[in-house]
């Protein structure tokens, strides 16, 4: 604990680094208060106590993303829409980097191509946001808040009319641009990047709820729910080594040099040795997205169905819940069809070999060029295969622990994208934190002068 204080008191003493933080901490602040500003024509107070009524009814897309949203989603705030509209405009804006021309060359034109990308982000979110902004009203009227449900006294307005849909819409759209502008800010002048970090803060917000919940929900004086604890800080711990497993290729760099005096020259050859990491999860969760967004059809479809009776639809309905053995089953294989799939796309083995044969760098043993390529690409298939199945294990386990008798809302905690995201955000900005604490140490030493004497 007294380690732990003084490390405290270190990053505090670093001015950039304290302001750093308190910027962080000040949008941070801002952005949860904005969570709980209602949209106008909307009673919060009567939202509050409709959601006390439904709070067991969160399933599926909807939990999701009021999940990423810090509970903006379900109680109609003017950040309802969150960051989810920016972070699908940057997946769509990646994909679309492999097959169009003019983006593959942005990329590779540095500080200026990042720029335009970032650019064409925004104004693709703007665009998604124009669209998800009345399907968000029309969602509001028909199942979170249901007007003709007899929920009247939750709308000031009529939800129907002019003035509550097109106001509700601009302010929609500038919730979600000035929840960009926030995260931008963040990953520029102040720690982690900002994006990650405000939907890992919408995470957080759920998780005391859930704790308290699973705690009064505990009928054993406390033991189960101890253990509850202890098996979320395993999982955590095994996210944590999937998050920073690597399969480290070794690589040797030859380098030439001339030597000698006037009278003769000779050549001298050096070696260099390094190595390739090759993650064992390089596609991160971008496989649990895309497997969730297909898992997401099923109820969509069967909510259009008007014979809900059907053996099919009964067989869909189970299938979109979250915590049925059908869901597990289909989610895991498509995650392992994904987890391949985005690994391919985002590693460029043949550029990998070719930079390596470029440069002057060898595999031992491994020839230079298409050899290496496939080595490569061998490699990556025997480590994604393992990584695959250990996402999968993270992505089910909520289901998993649910049958084992935890409550829904802490369930979800772990693992699936949220944990994961959660996990690689706090090692990403402890990384930076510890980047700075390094660099000023560095810095205190040089100006002490107790560096002379160092060999």
């Amino acid at each position: 604990m007294k380690g732990f204080i003084q490390t405290i008191k270190n990053i505090w003493s670093i001015k950039e680094l304290r302001e750093k933080l308190i910027l962080t901490f000040t949008f941070l602040i801002v952005y949860r208060f904005g969570s709980y500003i209602p949209l106008p024509g909307i009673d919060i107070n009567e939202v509050t106590r409709l959601l006390d009524a439904q709070s067991d009814s969160q399933q599926g897309i909807l939990g999701l993303l009021n999940s990423f949203t810090g509970g903006s989603f379900n109680r109609a705030s003017i950040l309802a829409l969150g960051i989810m509209p920016y972070i699908s405009a940057s997946i769509v804006v990646q994909l679309m980097g492999l097959a169009v021309p003019y983006l593959q060359k942005l990329q590779k034109d540095g500080d200026s191509g990042r720029k335009k990308i970032t650019q064409i982000t925004r104004w693709l979110t703007i665009a998604i946001c124009l669209v998800q902004a009345p399907a968000y009203l029309t969602l509001l009227q028909t199942q979170l808040l249901p007007y003709n449900g007899g929920f009247h006294s939750a709308y000031l307005l009529d939800p129907a009319s002019f003035w509550f849909m097109v106001p509700s819409v601009i302010i929609l759209i500038t919730g979600t641009v000035f929840t960009m502008w926030m995260g931008e800010k963040i990953t520029d002048r102040g720690i982690g990047n900002g994006i990650s970090i405000l939907i890992m803060v919408g995470i957080l917000a759920d998780l005391p709820r859930a704790l308290l919940n699973a705690f009064e929900l505990d009928t054993t004086g406390g033991i189960f729910f101890l253990l509850e604890i202890i098996g979320l800080l395993i999982v955590i711990m095994l996210c944590v080594l999937l998050v920073q497993a690597v399969r480290k290729i070794p690589v040797q760099y030859v380098r030439r040099a001339q030597a000698g005096s006037s009278s003769y020259m000779r050549s001298v050859t050096d070696s260099v040795r390094s190595y390739i990491p090759l993650k064992v999860n390089a596609s991160g969760v971008m496989p649990i997205i895309f497997a969730q967004a297909i898992m997401f059809l099923p109820a969509t479809l069967v909510g259009m169905v008007a014979d809900q009776d059907s053996s099919w639809v009964v067989f869909f309905q189970k299938v979109a819940d979250p915590f049925s053995w059908q869901h597990s089953v289909i989610f895991a294989i498509l995650i392992i069809v994904f987890t391949f799939f985005y690994t391919a796309i985002t590693i460029p083995v043949n550029q990998m070999a070719d930079d390596l044969k470029r440069n002057g760098g060898i595999i031992p043993g491994i020839k230079p060029g298409k050899d290496t390529a496939d080595y490569l690409d061998d490699i990556l298939s025997k480590i994604t295969f393992p990584g695959s199945l250990f996402l999968v294990l993270i992505a089910i386990l909520p289901a998993i622990v649910n049958m084992l008798g935890v409550d829904q809302s802490l369930a979800m905690f772990y693992g699936g994208t949220s944990l994961l995201i959660m996990v690689a955000v706090i090692l990403d900005t402890v990384q930076q934190i510890n980047t700075y604490l390094l660099n000023h140490h560095y810095d205190g030493l040089m100006s002490t002068g107790r560096n002379k004497n160092v060999a």
